[in-house]
């Protein structure tokens, strides 16, 4: 069994003169919104083999904020360019390309991508996913690879608003 787990990043500031897109930082706003998420994957004892984030600092500092409350070495946090740029299909072959033994995965990105990601598997889809909104999608097989040929089951869609 496979479980994909699609993140969008927490609230976060917006740009500033002078500061690029990829180093806009997180909301006090977005942190408290994140740890119910985090009270929430917990809860539903959630376990994480491998997180794979964008490098925009708000993405990575979502996902450094999970790994901690979900006991995941900070370190071992992979960056991904490709999941900042944009392109599904990019973060698709990324998705396949994972080692076998890896059996939870967690992506931390941006939106649209992220929705279109999330229902290129959904059926219904989703409405554009909030920030730190989270999917969880499982895939009977054993093999990355296979997940387009399994039937894609939705776990949970949830977001901060409906949590107290």
């Amino acid at each position: 069994m496979k479980r994909l787990y699609l993140v969008r990043h927490a609230k976060s500031s917006r740009e500033e003169p002078g500061m690029q897109d990829i180093d806009r930082p997180l909301l006090e706003k977005g942190i408290q919104r994140t740890q119910k998420v985090i009270r929430f994957l917990k809860e539903r004892k959630v376990k994480i083999d491998l997180i794979i984030s964008s490098p925009a600092e708000r993405a990575f500092q979502t996902a450094i904020l999970v790994a901690k409350g979900m006991d995941y070495p900070e370190n071992e946090i992979r960056l991904e360019r490709k999941i900042y740029d944009g392109y599904y299909d990019r973060i698709l072959d990324l998705i396949y390309s994972i080692p076998n033994h890896v059996d939870s995965l967690m992506i931390f990105g941006h939106n649209p991508t992220i929705t279109l990601l999330s229902n290129l598997f959904l059926n219904p889809g989703i409405e554009p996913l909030p920030t730190t909104g989270t999917v969880c999608i499982s895939f009977d097989t054993d093999k990355w690879e296979k997940i387009p040929s399994v039937e894609p089951v939705k776990e949970f869609v949830v977001i901060p608003k409906q949590l107290r």
